[in-house]
């Protein structure tokens, strides 16, 4: 534990970095912490943090910057939101691709740096499912969901289904399902599998499996604006490598999904760090995310992913506040 005297220190630093992006010597935290201490003090002190892993010092310079770790404390403990009046326009209830698109604009356009967001999940609700035959083993599954959106797959098959129980599956599912989810279908068919014949019970089977599958791909469509953003950071400008990894990031967006369904699995804003763990994979840099809204329901996850060396408590109020927006515009838009 560190005492209030390190911690002050700690956190002195740490704004001074973020502020000026250089290096913080015991001078200038002698001047900016407010405390009456000399240079030995401030050194060995700066020293015990070091040896904490919560501060390092380049090879360049004398000073010292916050690590991953030293992050991590500060976002936890010691940081405050302010409540500085923010120019957030509104976001107009239109389509949902239309809100998202809007949404990672503002987030950018506010935050200077990259806005992410996840798209909302689609309900896994089926109005009606319908199968046409293309050619052997190979089918059209039509799925249409309560509000009349139409998913097409075309799935091979194991074994070969005439026309006629094509339409034998689609009425039974249509018939006994409709209006339920995917997952409550494929609970219910393995229950009653025994009563169907062998090949249309498969077939259902392997519909439902479509289905779900056809769901799960609408929900990984990530929209990011702002990427290059990033190429006037210095701490990005200057390393070309850790530059090309940030872009990595962004193009392959399977880690975004994934890092944002995390996200999505808390209430409120949360701070992901660079280094300190695999969640994000680019050392320099931090996503401060949150999930949210359509009639209280959590649907989706949005955020900033920028420099570590971020104005965290500004980028949470943004995150904060575009969550509510697009909450808004989506129950609005319904």
């Amino acid at each position: 534990m560190l005492d209030d005297r390190s911690r002050r220190l700690l956190k002195t630093l740490i704004e001074r970095y973020i502020a000026d992006g250089q290096p913080v010597g015991s001078r200038t935290l002698s001047r900016a912490s407010g405390l009456d201490l000399s240079p030995a003090t401030i050194r060995n002190v700066m020293s015990d943090l070091e040896e904490l892993g919560l501060i390092a010092s380049p090879h360049t310079s004398a000073g010292r910057v916050p690590t991953a770790r030293g992050y991590r404390l500060f976002v936890d403990t010691m940081l405050t939101a302010r409540r500085a009046e923010l120019q957030t326009p509104q976001l107009p209830a239109e389509q949902p691709q239309k809100v998202i698109a809007n949404a990672a604009q503002l987030l950018s356009n506010l935050s200077r740096f990259v806005g992410v967001v996840m798209a909302p999940r689609r309900s896994s609700v089926f109005r009606h499912i319908e199968f046409m035959r293309l050619s052997e083993r190979r089918l059209l599954v039509i799925i249409v969901s309560p509000d009349g959106d139409v998913q097409n797959r075309v799935p091979f098959t194991e074994a070969d289904y005439s026309a006629s129980e094509l339409v034998e599956a689609s009425n039974y599912l249509n018939a006994h399902f409709s209006g339920m989810a995917i997952e409550q279908v494929r609970a219910r068919l393995r229950q009653e599998v025994d009563r169907l014949r062998g090949e249309i019970a498969t077939l259902m089977q392997a519909a439902v499996q479509v289905g779900s599958e056809a769901i799960s791909q609408a929900q990984d469509e990530v929209v990011i604006s702002g990427e290059r953003n990033l190429l006037a950071v210095t701490d990005f400008s200057s390393d070309m490598n850790q530059l090309r990894r940030a872009f990595g990031l962004f193009e392959q967006k399977a880690q975004l999904i994934r890092l944002l369904d995390v996200s999505s699995q808390a209430e409120g804003v949360r701070i992901f760090i660079g280094g300190e763990s695999q969640i994000v994979p680019v050392e320099d840099l931090s996503v401060v995310s949150a999930p949210y809204e359509v009639d209280g329901q959590v649907v989706g996850t949005l955020g900033v992913i920028g420099p570590t060396r971020m104005p965290y408590d500004r980028m949470i109020q943004i995150v904060d506040i575009t969550a509510r927006l697009v909450s808004n515009a989506l129950s609005q838009s319904k």
